[in-house]
């Protein structure tokens, strides 16, 4: 089972996200965070994830690339936070390689290894003449990777406003 949660930058799709996957687990979640902190927005977001988990079952792995090389126990329960800073950090690293389908393959051969899984993945982003080539590249390419990931997912959930919108599957049936 793999469940997208899609929403704007900020609070509520994590919040969400991290509830559906502890519906989804009978036991220890796995926290993929693929976030690389900048600057004290980024580390304060950083800490606020961390303080939210904390005395939950969540064992939390920092892995900047390659999520699908992680060692996890056959069957895992994972979420990954998030798909769109696993793509900005391939694409903006001077250490890794890739783009679009090679984020996408590593995203969906990590979901494949497990019993359950949730992305998050922020998504609302327009190109636009305030962005520079490179961040309206990124844009594309995340608007391209939800797409991949949307097709490939059981389940796709749009936050809006703080509330959940079913898009495809049946969340019901989740538990």
């Amino acid at each position: 089972m793999t469940v997208l949660v899609l929403g704007p930058s900020g609070p509520g799709k994590s919040a969400y996200a991290e509830k559906l996957v502890s519906k989804l687990s009978g036991g220890t979640i796995y926290y993929i965070s693929t976030m690389a902190p900048f600057g004290g927005e980024g580390l304060g977001r950083v800490m606020g994830h961390k303080l939210a988990r904390k005395g939950r079952p969540f064992v939390t792995v920092e892995q900047l690339y390659f999520v699908s090389g992680l060692v996890l126990p056959k069957g895992a329960t994972v979420l990954l936070e998030d798909a769109s800073s696993l793509l900005a950090n391939v694409l903006f690293s001077e250490k890794q390689r890739g783009g679009m389908i090679s984020t996408y393959r590593d995203i969906t051969d990590l979901c494949g290894r497990c019993k359950a899984a949730v992305i998050a993945s922020v998504d609302g982003l327009v190109p636009g003449p305030e962005f520079d080539s490179k961040t309206c590249g990124y844009i594309e390419m995340l608007n391209q990777l939800n797409g991949k990931l949307s097709e490939f997912s059981d389940a796709v959930i749009q936050m809006r406003n703080d509330i959940p919108v079913i898009i495809k599957g049946d969340i019901h049936a989740l538990g």
